[in-house]
């Protein structure tokens, strides 16, 4: 037997008789021999603590803690650092050693471990185990404090690369939490302006800030071939109206997906802002050939008509508009651009360019209502023949056979003589006012007030006889002025209040169904608040209208402006003070507000300084709610002069505001539809596996409203009978024809789901089962020509039809499953009445039950 088992036999007959003291010199003894061993030293360690010998047991369990670490064997290492940890504190080399080896199995505590190492090793001069100890605390926990701390640390190492890495990830870090990174992302960016997405992080904070061009340059210290980086230098280029550099970017953006259309528009619409038309329009003719044969050439389209449309005075917009409606041949859409045009130059006496337009306007449609009319203005102005040639082909024209009045080549200037001034009066005045309305209908004002000035000069206290004129006045607000004023009299204060009346009764109602219409159309939340801020900015002939999204207490999470002619933007920070500050009043007003004085009126007081950099001097807010939760307003401005807003503008508000709120839901449903990737690109119908996802969220959406939701589920013959003569593939593939006729015949807010490999089901939101008919009626009329393989009679479409129970009472999943199910059950019944058969079935109402199916 060795001396060392000798030895520890001996410490073990003392432990037994209790003589702690001996055993443990006999422990030390062994240890001298064999330091090695460490079985002696976990029994020393034992007997030292039982001996309260605390140093001595510190000293014995910090050796086993060091020989389990160095031999790979983490669960002794760690049950030695334990008992370590009751003894006492433990060193700062081990409990560092002890963060590492239980990283992964308890991240808390180590994460706590090395915390507690981070400042003795910096402290201690050790700055790389710091730097490695404050990596580590990031990866287990990513906070602001963390990421300044390591950024800080690998600066004064020298590493500016892993510096701008922290700087980069803190940054982000506080974006995410809704705070302003900029100057992060900046200094980051001093540090390493190498890093891709360093450089794109500040660039966009640049961009944001509105300096546009140090964006640009910023972002062309790289030279980058991905979207992200090419769709922001051409954003950043196009605010620092570098639009000939833009175009080539936006255009192979264009060339890579059809989601670049909107930063087509805003190059077209950027030269048409800065007054360089031709070029806007040079560029979008580059696009044609591209568009069509992408088959997005009708997008393009709409866009040029959103573009003139908010461009109404742009007669070069307008005329390129005219040709795209022709080269498409729609006729109906060019003759009325046509005509538009015919009004515009007509208005600026550009005679000659309006009967070209009025004569290719009968050329398309001679029975077009109003021609006659239209003719008659030109009547004496151009020339005889050309006068004649319209007339020819205007087929409702009744031919006279008098004399054609000679060619006016311009007004008089004043009224000479009395007796030709009372036979020229009529045609005169009547042609200035005639100008006036256009300008006003196309919102020109100063255009307009320029003739209305001449009709002042010319024709003074005319208004006193002409209700027209008075109203003219008015609505352009303008104010005749005499040397010799006199008190209004009857008839112009008559006029005054017939004009008055007839805005409040008439114009805005009238108006408010094509508003609401063309905010249901728009497909994202970004396009909902651009069509309502010009609509409603237009059409109240406001200074600026603004629409923004947010919730109380929070900033906006989106916003749109329309200013008026010669009206500048507001300012960004202004604005994000001023939608909250309005949505606060209308939630404590529980609807719309208004203020006259809107600088000096008290509840103003938090955003009287925005008002007054703004030039702002009435208002009106008008919420947008979502149920019962505000989700943004409507902001209309008057600058220049105070406004009262009346009842009938909070009316007309309150309901394009409810339109708004239900369009900005509809697109984000599509938007989370498309985020999910539930559409099939062949066909443009959504997949099954997400029918019912979508179909509750819909449900949930309207349920608040009691809005009507119905199915319509389409069969187009059965699926095993085709295959098995034909084939899948070329089933599938008629299914893809059929799905892109139907996606592309309904309406944006209805889905279509591809239910099986022969049938289809919509989701019309908004309509009853009896409006689903039409809806069906209109779908079998333009699938007419559609051919199911191996057959060449016309497809046929048999079809279930099921309006869902909306009432509140019953849970959304219930009325899902119900409808569902009912919607099957009345298309077996079509099946069995015959092929291409619809049929309806109604629910069958249980107490307090939705029926079972």
């Amino acid at each position: 037997m060795s001396e060392t088992a000798k030895r520890l036999e001996k410490a073990d007959k003392y432990l037994q008789k209790g003589k702690l003291s001996s055993a443990l010199e006999e422990l030390r003894l062994v240890l001298q021999e064999e330091p090695g061993n460490d079985y002696a030293r976990q029994r020393a360690a034992d007997v030292a603590m039982s001996l309260a010998l605390t140093s001595e047991a510190s000293g014995y369990l910090g050796e086993l803690f060091d020989h389990s670490a160095a031999q790979n064997r983490p669960s002794d290492a760690i049950s030695h650092y334990k008992k370590l940890l009751r003894l006492g504190p433990v060193d700062t080399d081990r409990t560092f050693k002890y963060a590492q080896i239980i990283e992964k199995s308890s991240p808390r505590e180590a994460l706590e471990a090395f915390r507690t190492t981070f400042e003795p090793l910096l402290t201690g001069g050790r700055k790389e185990d710091a730097f490695l100890a404050i990596r580590k605390m990031v990866a287990l926990e990513p906070s602001a404090e963390n990421l300044h701390r390591e950024a800080e640390l690998a600066e004064a190492m020298g590493d500016r690369e892993a510096a701008a890495y922290s700087l980069l990830q803190l940054g982000k870090l506080e974006e995410n939490a809704g705070r302003d990174g900029s100057s992060i992302f900046a200094r980051a960016y001093e540090l390493d302006g190498n890093n891709t997405n360093i450089m794109l992080a500040h660039a966009r904070c640049l961009l944001r800030a509105q300096h546009a061009e140090e964006a640009v340059q910023v972002l062309q210290t790289q030279t980058l071939s991905s979207a992200e980086y090419i769709e922001l230098l051409a954003q950043a280029m196009l605010t620092a109206n570098q639009l000939e550099a833009a175009e080539p970017l936006v255009t192979q953006l264009y060339e890579q997906s059809e989601r670049a259309l909107g930063l087509v528009g805003e190059v077209i619409n950027a030269y048409v802002q800065s007054g360089h038309t031709t070029d806007g329009v040079r560029y979008a003719r580059t696009l044609e050939p591209r568009a069509k044969a992408r088959g997005t050439f009708r997008e393009l389209l709409n866009l040029v008509r959103e573009l003139s449309d908010k461009n109404t005075a742009d007669l070069e917009l307008l005329d390129y508009l005219a040709q795209l409606y022709n080269t498409s041949n729609r006729e109906h859409e060019y003759c009325a651009a046509l005509l538009k045009l015919f009004e515009l130059h007509y208005a600026q006496r550009n005679f000659t360019k309006a009967a070209e337009c009025l004569d290719r306007a009968s050329e398309v449609d001679a029975y077009e209502p109003g021609h006659e009319e239209r003719l008659a203005m030109l009547r004496g102005k151009i020339d005889n023949n050309r006068y004649n040639a319209i007339e020819n082909r205007i087929a409702t024209v009744t031919r006279t056979t008098s004399k054609i009045a000679p060619t006016e080549e311009e007004e008089p200037e004043e009224a000479t003589q009395e007796e030709p001034a009372q036979n020229s009066e009529p045609t005169v005045l009547e042609d200035l006012m005639l100008q006036a309305e256009i300008f006003l209908q196309y919102s020109m004002r100063s255009k307009a007030v320029e003739r209305l000035e001449r009709i002042n000069k010319l024709f003074p206290h005319e208004e006193d006889q002409r209700e027209k004129l008075a109203q003219l006045y008015v609505g352009a607000g303008f104010v005749p002025k005499y040397e010799d004023v006199k008190p209004p009299t009857a008839a112009a204060e008559k006029a005054t209040a017939a004009a008055g009346a007839n805005e409040s009764a008439v114009d805005n109602f009238a108006r408010v169904t094509e508003i609401t219409r063309n905010i249901a159309r728009q497909s994202s939340v970004k396009a909902v608040l651009f069509a309502t801020v010009n609509d409603v900015g237009r059409h109240w002939n406001v200074s600026r209208c603004v629409a923004g999204l947010c919730s109380p207490g929070k900033p906006p999470s989106a916003a749109m402006e329309y200013c008026g002619t010669g009206v500048t933007k507001s300012d960004v920070m202004g604005l994000a003070k001023l939608l909250p500050a309005m949505q606060a009043l209308t939630v404590k007003a529980n609807g719309p507000v208004s203020f006259e004085r809107a600088q000096t009126a008290p509840e103003m007081e938090p955003v009287r300084t925005v008002l007054a950099a703004q030039k702002i001097d009435s208002l009106m807010a008008v919420p947008l709610i979502d149920g019962d939760e505000p989700l943004g307003l409507i902001i209309l401005e008057q600058c220049g002069g105070r406004r009262v807003f009346r009842n009938v503008d909070k009316v007309v508000l309150d309901t394009i505001a409810e339109q708004v709120v239900m369009a900005v839901n509809n697109a984000r449903l599509r938007s989370l539809v498309k985020n999910m990737a539930v559409t099939d690109e062949n066909s443009g119908l959504m997949r099954r596996s997400s029918y019912v996802d979508v179909l509750l969220a819909e449900v949930q959406r309207s349920l608040p409203q009691k809005s009507p939701i119905s199915l319509v589920l389409m069969n187009f013959g059965s699926a095993s009978a085709l295959v098995k003569e034909v084939g899948e593939d070329r089933v599938d593939e008629a299914m893809h024809e059929i799905g892109r006729t139907v996606t592309a015949n309904i309406r944006q807010n209805d889905l279509a789901v591809r239910y099986d490999l022969t049938s289809i089901v919509l989701v019309l939101a908004d309509t009853s089962d009896k409006n689903a008919f039409f809806v069906l009626d209109k779908l079998r009329k333009m699938l007419a020509n559609s051919r199911m393989p191996g057959c060449n009679d016309p497809v046929t479409i048999t079809t279930g039809i099921a309006e869902l129970v909306m009432q509140p009472k019953y849970d959304a999943v219930d009325i899902v499953t119900e409808g569902i199910n009912r919607v099957e059950t009345a298309l077996e019944t079509a099946r069995h009445e015959g092929e291409d058969r619809a049929h309806l079935m109604a629910p069958v109402y249980e107490s307090n039950v939705v029926a079972a199916v």
